[in-house]
């Protein structure tokens, strides 16, 4: 039976894992949204041949960080709910990954001023949009970032302390099967040789029962 820490670690990691699982779904429907207006654009506009000469990668990229980030909210979820050693080391790897990526690009904004020509044409116009909307609430936007990094450390803490309780617990459960149990499993039925030996009566023969007599 888990004890209350693991159980409290459990809830405290699927509620933190789940802040990943709504700004992936924001982004899913955001990239949604950002594609029919791109779709109805199209179907609205003349030159259907100046869209279709370059992708509309900023919508792909939205909506693929988007499902990625809601995948890895199923994977955690699952982590905390079987408290699997491997899973919870393979969600904390994808976590550290999704991390260092996040301050990668926080810091190639930051250091470079020509960013934004590194990028590929956007023919949607979606991303010049999207970037005056956060610049525009960028104190909200901070927020939600720090909301996002905390959320994700969080969870990379949680699951380490979920792994290591879930090995101690283990070990701790060995130690105590060096003392065979008052009711022995059906298979591994000699752990302790008994102090008797049961066997089948012997019976004296015919020729030991006669000099007897003799």
């Amino acid at each position: 039976m888990p004890s209350i820490a693991k159980i409290l670690l459990r809830s405290i990691l699927k509620m933190v894992n789940f802040v990943m699982g709504i700004v992936g779904i924001a982004m899913v429907l955001y990239g949604l949204w950002m594609a029919r207006v791109w779709q109805r654009d199209i179907e609205a506009s003349s030159s259907i041949d100046d869209y279709d000469s370059t992708a509309p990668w900023f919508i792909y990229t939205f909506l693929s960080i988007g499902i990625t980030l809601c995948l890895v909210t199923c994977i955690g979820h699952i982590s905390a709910d079987s408290s699997n050693g491997f899973c919870l080391s393979c969600y904390t790897v994808i976590i550290m990954v999704i991390l260092l990526l996040e301050m990668a690009v926080a810091a190639d904004i930051l250091l470079n001023s020509d960013w934004e020509k590194d990028l590929p044409e956007d023919p949607t116009g979606r991303f010049h949009d999207f970037k005056q909307f956060v610049e525009s609430n960028f104190d909200v936007f901070k927020w939600i970032g720090l909301l996002i990094i905390l959320a994700q450390g969080s969870c990379i803490l949680l699951a380490m302390a979920l792994r290591a309780l879930g090995q101690n617990h283990g070990s701790n459960y060995d130690s105590d099967d060096e003392y065979p149990p008052a009711r022995l499993p059906l298979i591994n039925h000699n752990l302790q040789p008994p102090s008797f030996v049961v066997g089948d009566p012997h019976f004296p023969s015919k020729n030991d029962a006669w000099n007897t007599n003799k």
